[in-house]
């Protein structure tokens, strides 16, 4: 389904966000794909993808606590909306049945004749 397509960032955005669950702003988000993807990441690219997962309905941002650390401004949280949870869903049911749909002997490596 079309609607529901996410790009590969965008996948990874959500996946993070669902791991972090209730804690999930932007620096521990930036900060969890680094660690666990061991892969750099920009805050102006995560942000875009924030901003254009929320235009799409699949994710909503609501304001913490105020905190001084931040010169009383409060961080922006983001969760997963129902929409989001589908497109997640259909992301990975769309890439099982590809990987499901590649013959077995594809992945294998022959050592013989092998360069």
């Amino acid at each position: 389904m079309k609607d529901y397509q996410l790009g590969e960032f965008e996948e990874i955005v959500m996946l993070t966000i669902g791991i972090l669950n209730n804690s999930a702003y932007s620096v521990l988000i930036k900060d969890e794909i680094e660690e666990r993807l061991d892969r750099t990441v920009s805050m102006g690219a995560l942000h875009t993808a924030l901003r254009r997962l929320e235009d799409k309905g699949y994710l909503r941002s609501f304001a913490g606590e105020a905190t001084t650390e931040r010169a009383g401004r409060p961080r922006r949280y983001f969760e997963i909306t129902a929409l989001g949870k589908r497109a997640v869903q259909n992301t990975k049911a769309t890439r099982d049945a590809l990987w499901h749909a590649i013959p077995k002997t594809i992945f294998q490596t022959s050592i013989k004749g092998s360069i």
